[in-house]
């Protein structure tokens, strides 16, 4: 039997069979691009129109300054079922120069890592991206801050109205009279100590406020008082706040504007001269309300080894270790801000506290639903809930 024809026809379908293997993908049919909508300026959508077989294939998609430039890869992308069906896919390409021409062109990518012909745009069609007059991705953003500063007039509004606000119980705060009333009954003296930031710092501002209710105290109780600062200005605005304090005691004429000083602006030289003061006189109780650094740990060991009663406040939180372990009472962060809402209970104030804590509610709730979404759509697979669990983080919370 003659088989030289089998052979023949087995090498020829051989061949045939490694050239379909062989063979490049199929380029795209077109490449569009333009500049992205409702955005900051630095985005452009390139749209590919996908041929008839695309499956198991990848673009690249590369981009230039100039038309025939040098070109750089910034997408691999693979089409979806929903893309192939419908023949075409659009992908924004980010982190674009704002008002650069920009050329584009793509390439399909098969398994075997073999490239297509490359189809782009045409010279005289260059994409610039530009600012738009609203930035979409802030459009969460936008209804958070409607939200919160609604909740904040609705609340401001009920406070004035006379709907009483409940705010929880801070024991700092309720601390001062105690400690204000125990240096009166051992007849020392208190120190308060304001920081050591400037009037610029909001801690220091929101020091000087308790200032005012320790100083009140200190005038009902008569008390006396000493405010050694680090900076003229924060002198000058606590003369102005205990001198009012006062007034608002009754008892104007036991003030004394002497025992508000400054002392110097080097960090450690004030420390210095404090913990002195501390050691020679044992003030009774101590406050350290505002901007604090490493003297902290400083004061608050000092404080603790002359048996005062102390009473400490910051927003800084790597300072806040050393007053819980070393104070009486502690501050923590939003507690120091709340300080005079809580003191003053005054409506405005009452009101943009609890619009604050209203956002903040909703943010936690929000933060607590994408968890939830993105555990359980990794647990299931569910590729839809877990797209709608980056949507709420990418989208949502990072707007």
């Amino acid at each position: 039997m003659n088989r030289l024809p089998f052979l023949i026809n087995v090498i020829v379908w051989s061949l045939f069979s490694s050239a379909l293997i062989a063979a490049p993908p199929a380029p795209p049919v077109s490449v569009s691009a333009q500049d992205h909508p409702w955005d900051k300026g630095t985005a452009i959508d390139v749209t590919i129109e996908l041929p008839l077989q695309a499956d198991s294939v990848e673009y690249r998609i590369e981009r230039a300054g100039e038309f025939r430039g040098v070109y750089s890869e910034v997408l691999l992308v693979e089409p979806n079922e929903k893309q192939l069906t419908a023949g075409r896919m659009t992908v924004t390409v980010r982190d674009c120069l704002r008002n650069v021409p920009y050329w584009f062109r793509v390439a399909a990518i098969n398994d075997q890592g073999e490239r297509s012909s490359f189809v782009g745009l045409a010279e005289n069609e260059p994409v610039v991206a530009t600012l738009q007059l609203f930035d979409g991705s802030r459009f969460w953003l936008l209804w958070m801050v409607v939200l919160i500063c609604g909740a904040i007039i609705v609340f401001t509004l009920l406070a004035r109205f006379g709907m009483p606000l409940k705010i929880r119980k801070i024991a700092g705060l309720e601390a001062i009279e105690e400690a204000v009333g125990r240096a009166t009954e051992m007849g020392r003296s208190c120190l308060f100590v304001p920081g050591i930031q400037d009037m610029n710092e909001m801690q220091t501002i929101a020091g000087l406020t308790l200032l005012s209710r320790v100083a009140e105290r200190a005038a009902e109780y008569d008390c006396e008082l000493e405010t050694p600062t680090s900076k003229s200005l924060v002198m000058t605005a606590a003369r102005e706040t205990v001198a009012n304090a006062f007034l608002a005691a009754g008892r104007p004429d036991a003030y004394r504007e002497d025992l508000i000083y400054y002392v110097t602006d080097e960090q450690f030289a004030y420390v210095s001269f404090l913990t002195g003061k501390m050691v020679r006189e044992k003030p009774a109780a101590c406050f350290y309300l505002g901007s604090f650094y490493a003297e902290s740990l400083i004061l608050a060991e000092t404080g603790n080894a002359i048996g005062a009663i102390q009473i400490a406040g910051t927003a800084q939180p790597a300072q806040l270790p050393f007053f819980v372990a070393a104070c009486d009472y502690t501050l923590i962060g939003e507690e120091f801000f709340a300080a005079s809402a809580y003191l003053s209970n005054d409506p405005d104030q009452l009101g943009s506290l609890k619009g604050q804590d209203f956002g903040k509610t909703i943010v936690v709730a929000l933060m607590l639903i994408g968890i939830g979404l993105l555990t359980v759509g990794n647990l299931t697979g569910n590729e839809t809930i877990i797209q709608l669990g980056d949507y709420l983080h990418n989208q949502i919370l990072n707007g």
